[in-house]
């Protein structure tokens, strides 16, 4: 299944690396992007894809050292994070991540 028509997702990177090049310019953190996961898992699969130019840091659930995470999103992933705080899960919502990347810009 295809969410993402014609130039949209063209734009969410155009407005990510904008994005980007702003927060890099005024010596501000970089926002982080955890998408917590697990092997097999076509929509992680899929959510990685539409998440590549967004990419930074991604957390195998099964690994003994995040039975924590594991134990919370067994059910529910992928999940995503931004800078630590609950984001969205299931499915990428480039609409949401942008305004959160955006509140983070200003």
């Amino acid at each position: 299944m295809l969410w993402f028509q014609g130039n949209s997702m063209q734009l969410a990177k155009h407005s990510f690396q904008r994005l980007l090049r702003n927060l890099s310019a005024s010596k501000t953190a970089l926002p982080v992007l955890t998408l917590f996961t697990k092997d097999p898992c076509p929509l992680c699969d899929e959510a990685k894809e539409v998440l590549e130019p967004y990419k930074n840091r991604e957390v195998d659930i099964t690994l003994p050292e995040n039975s924590a995470w594991y134990d919370r999103y067994k059910f529910d992933i992928p999940v995503f994070h931004l800078n630590g705080q609950f984001l969205m899960m299931h499915r990428v919502d480039v609409s949401k991540l942008e305004k959160q990347l955006q509140k983070l810009e200003q």
